[in-house]
């Protein structure tokens, strides 16, 4: 039977290098699960894989959208699934890879069917928020669903926006639309989990944001500043420097705030995985591949 290893783990847990090895060792390809690396023209903040870690085997879904592209969970889902058709068609492996835990769940469980929301009403509930700010965003979700206004995470804004749309658009409760029922797919999945001593995790992030800050993180977000209330830019990384450009903080304390968003950041996806008992610990994997 054809075969998913999806690698996952927290930021700056090493996820990429190992799937890289990995795929190189089946000779197959990858699919990225990373929400940020889909657009294209911040490669340093979303630290895509480099030109000759791309060139070892085929990646896909790095790059591919504008950052004004509108992307969900669900297009990713379905995206995925047909580059697993393509793939299977010749090798019986493929890596999934990623961090982004939305994704990661739309892959291996599936996500509820849900209305295509229509470009007026996109249009028109942008225009809103971008007027009122995402307080009224918030509160706006909390009139019209309040258990998943509960449930959600408010500091995470797009997915505020997407279930705000589906309700206009559904007409009813986004939380009425979600089962939960985990979908089978016509390929195993083994799933794997990068662990470490969470002083270790944080000694990797706060040395992968320097290196970032050194290969000219500053610069590529000066790029996109005049684009920053874009969906695709509400990132940790691009946050911190746009305040850092506007004057409400100054550049020492922006790195610094990088670096300690992006471990809370961390802890959320370590939160998230910990309920998964499907997970396997990603040394099995190595003694898998590498030793077998």
């Amino acid at each position: 039977m054809k075969r998913a290893i999806v690698i996952t783990g927290p930021t700056a847990s090493g996820k990429s290098a190992l799937a890289i090895e990995v795929a190189r060792r089946l000779d197959t390809h990858i699919i990225s699960a990373d929400s940020r690396q889909i657009y294209r023209g911040i490669p340093i903040v979303t630290a895509v894989p480099t030109r000759e870690e791309l060139a070892i085997v085929p990646h896909h879904l790095i790059e591919v959208l504008p950052l004004d592209a509108y992307y969900s969970a669900s297009q990713f889902e379905q995206q995925a699934l047909r580059l697993c058709d393509e793939i299977f068609a010749d090798r019986d492996t493929v890596v999934v890879c990623g961090g982004s835990m939305m994704y990661i769940d739309a892959f291996c469980n599936g996500i509820d069917p849900l209305p295509t929301v229509p470009d007026d009403i996109r249009r028109q509930l942008s225009a809103l928020h971008a007027a009122n700010g995402n307080d009224w965003l918030l509160e706006r979700l909390r009139e019209l669903d309040p258990v998943y206004y509960e449930q959600v995470d408010r500091n995470n804004i797009k997915r505020v926006f997407h279930a705000v749309e589906i309700i206009m658009t559904a007409g009813c409760p986004y939380s009425e639309l979600r089962t939960g029922r985990k979908v089978e797919r016509n390929f195993e999945i083994e799933k794997y989990y990068i662990d470490m001593p969470r002083t270790l995790l944080f000694d990797r992030i706060n040395a992968r944001v320097d290196a970032m800050v050194a290969n000219g993180l500053e610069e590529e977000a000066r790029t996109v500043y005049s684009q920053r209330g874009l969906n695709s830019l509400n990132t940790v990384g691009l946050k911190e420097m746009f305040a850092y450009f506007d004057g409400t903080m100054d550049r020492v304390t922006a790195i610094e705030r990088i670096k300690k968003n992006t471990r809370v950041y961390a802890k959320k996806q370590m939160t998230w995985f910990a309920r998964d008992k499907e997970l396997l610990d990603a040394t099995l994997l190595r003694k898998k591949i590498f030793n077998g």
